[in-house]
């Protein structure tokens, strides 16, 4: 199937899949006159990869993975592993978004939101 196709069936676009083989996450076939000749195989790859990116898994986490799963011989404590790792930088992402949102919303109380110029916003991010 061409890269229109491959793309429909796996959920990305023409764009996501050209640069996950220029990458090399993905290699598929070429025929005879050049244009790329996506199989079964390629399609549940790139499905993978899509699902994976959706999790915020890394390009290189995604590298491994892919790896992990095709080795039918894997240990699935190194998929956990992976998984508990990103996991661990979801949790620091969301404790930094809540600080984030702790210090905004303190801001947003303490500005008057009138006709005065006063306003704690700007002075807290001018570093008043």
């Amino acid at each position: 199937m061409n890269i229109k196709e491959a793309g429909a069936r796996a959920g990305l676009p023409a764009k996501t899949i050209r640069y996950y083989e220029e990458i090399g996450l993905v290699t598929p076939p070429r025929d005879a006159n050049g244009y790329r000749a996506f199989r079964e195989a390629d399609v549940h790859k790139l499905a993978f990869l899509g699902r994976a990116r959706a999790l915020g898994f890394t390009i290189e986490d995604c590298r491994t993975l892919l790896s992990l799963w095709e080795d039918d011989s894997r240990a699935s404590a190194d998929v956990k592993s992976l998984a508990r790792g990103h996991l661990t930088e979801i949790d620091a992402r969301i404790a930094a978004l809540q600080d984030m949102r702790a210090t905004l919303s303190d801001l947003v109380d303490r500005c008057a939101g009138d006709h005065r110029p006063d306003c704690p916003i700007l002075q807290s991010i001018a570093g008043a």
